[in-house]
């Protein structure tokens, strides 16, 4: 009879570890997304980073609104000086947002007019397993 429960917690403790393994997969996968889309904000090409964004965000905001909306924000902060990766969550959930898989993804970021910023981006998994980013936030 001992035998079961030992076999039920090593089943528990792999299953934990791919489960985090894949979590981690996907914070990778996301982070390389962000970081393309951020060269594309960086380089100016707002409309352009509404075409790279997530579906869920192009249903709600239009092209020309986003890269309007994108452009004031980022346009005032200036150019970009230094970007160091902060954190990075992985989770199902946001306020506000419909039921997905997310990475909440903070820079510490340094611009030309803004010396001590935090850069929130935050991509999706898309339908087809790719990640888009949903969202993005300057305090």
């Amino acid at each position: 009879m001992k035998l079961l429960p030992a076999l039920f917690l090593s089943a528990l403790v792999a299953f934990s570890m791919q489960a985090k393994a894949q979590d981690a997969r996907a914070v990778d996968d996301a982070k390389e997304a962000a970081r393309a889309w951020l060269a594309q904000v960086d380089q100016g090409k707002y409309a352009e980073s509404w075409d790279s964004a997530a579906a869920a965000s192009r249903e709600k905001v239009s092209r020309s609104a986003w890269a309007q909306s994108i452009g004031s924000v980022r346009g005032a902060q200036g150019a970009v000086k230094a970007r160091a990766s902060d954190t990075a969550i992985f989770t199902k959930s946001l306020p506000g947002a419909p039921a997905g898989e997310y990475v909440v993804l903070q820079y510490r970021t340094e611009f030309a007019n803004a010396p001590a910023a935090i850069e929130t981006v935050i991509p999706m998994r898309e339908k087809d397993g790719t990640w888009k980013v949903s969202g993005y936030f300057i305090k």
